[in-house]
């Protein structure tokens, strides 16, 4: 599950019991990912702001399942397989179309985007590549690709968090050891209404 001790739900007390019931899925399961987090709650807690804040809300107006790539291609960029698995079954949900999301999966694995992507949406993936390889090598006029290509300076900066986001998970991840074991793959908070529903489905 992780190289650290975690916390099972079912000896969880106090705040941390607390956060768990705000994050679990069915059956009471809770992602490893979160699970991780259970010898200091209180990271737990800002992780779940801002996961739900970046990724499900409302006023967030790039679509979500555009985001989830952005997400899944970040993962694969940092060899989170983790993150990757997680969102690519989430995205997957989303398009409830099984071919669209095999070329979707191949076109972020491969960097051949063509054919599964449009070449605005292509840009913001040259975007995330830079931010999460080579950050200081950003240079005005890779942003200026994307705003050139359509992109408001609202759509950028939700693409930025998603992308600085996923770097911060894949991280997590990577550096605490954390596995899909036991996980239900793919389960995300729903209602982008409420930012305070944390509620994993």
């Amino acid at each position: 599950m992780s190289w650290i001790d975690t916390v099972p739900y079912e000896e969880a007390e106090g705040k941390l019991k607390r956060l768990y019931e705000r994050v679990k899925g069915p059956d009471d399961n809770v992602d490893n990912i979160m699970m991780a987090h259970s010898l200091r709650p209180h990271t737990m807690e800002g992780h779940m702001v801002l996961y739900k804040n970046v990724l499900h809300h409302s006023a967030n107006e790039v679509p979500k399942w555009f985001l989830e790539c952005l997400g899944v291609y970040v993962s694969q960029l940092n060899r989170c397989r983790y993150c990757v698995e997680h969102h690519f079954e989430g995205l997957s949900r989303l398009l409830d179309d099984e071919s669209r999301s095999a070329a979707i999966l191949e076109a972020l694995e491969s960097e051949r985007f063509e054919g599964a992507f449009t070449e605005k949406e292509e840009a913001a993936f040259h975007y995330a590549r830079i931010v999460t390889l080579v950050p200081h090598a950003m240079q005005v006029g890779d942003f200026g690709q994307m705003t050139d290509l359509g992109w408001s300076d609202g759509e950028i900066l939700e693409i930025n968090q998603v992308v600085a986001y996923f770097n911060y998970a894949n991280r997590m991840v990577l550096g605490l050891g954390i596995t899909t074991e036991g996980d239900n793959l793919g389960l995300s908070p729903g209602d982008s209404e409420n930012p305070d529903n944390w509620q994993h489905a």
